[in-house]
């Protein structure tokens, strides 16, 4: 796996989710900074995912990956920021697409419908996957206008 620097953050309904990933960047010695939230204790997701979106905006970090109770929240949050390419991705293969052709900086997962086990597989692919540039790279630039 490539050596990036991961932006991490979830509310509430992502926070297990969110911890088992944390254990499995890890095991692949992908460095992360968390963004929070810390606990499982009611909290609203767009603070976690503004933050998450700006590290990957400055350069802090190269991906980010947001997790919520059902990605949705933090996904349509993160795209609000211009250069920012958000993705729900719940399979393997939507991970895949948003990377290899959509150059997706940010992964949306849902922490009521992943598994630890999906989720790690799901993170895997992304970061594994190359984007293909071509002809997506002039729709990326449409989306940026």
């Amino acid at each position: 796996m490539k050596n990036f620097r991961i932006a991490i953050g979830s509310d509430h309904g992502g926070f297990s989710l969110k911890e088992s990933l944390k254990t499995a960047l890890t095991s692949e010695s992908v460095s992360f900074t968390d963004f929070g939230t810390h606990s499982e204790a009611s909290v609203d997701y767009p603070p976690f995912a503004k933050e998450v979106a700006l590290a990957v905006l400055s350069g802090k970090a190269d991906r980010g990956i947001l997790i919520c109770g059902t990605g949705l929240g933090v996904c349509y949050t993160a795209n609000r920021f211009k250069g920012i390419r958000a993705a729900l991705t719940p399979t393997k293969e939507y991970a895949r697409l948003a990377a290899a052709h959509n150059n997706a900086n940010v992964l949306c997962l849902g922490g009521r419908f992943q598994t630890p086990a999906e989720a790690s597989e799901i993170v895997k692919t992304w970061l594994e996957t190359e984007y293909e540039g071509g002809r997506h790279d002039r729709r990326i630039a449409m989306m940026d206008e």
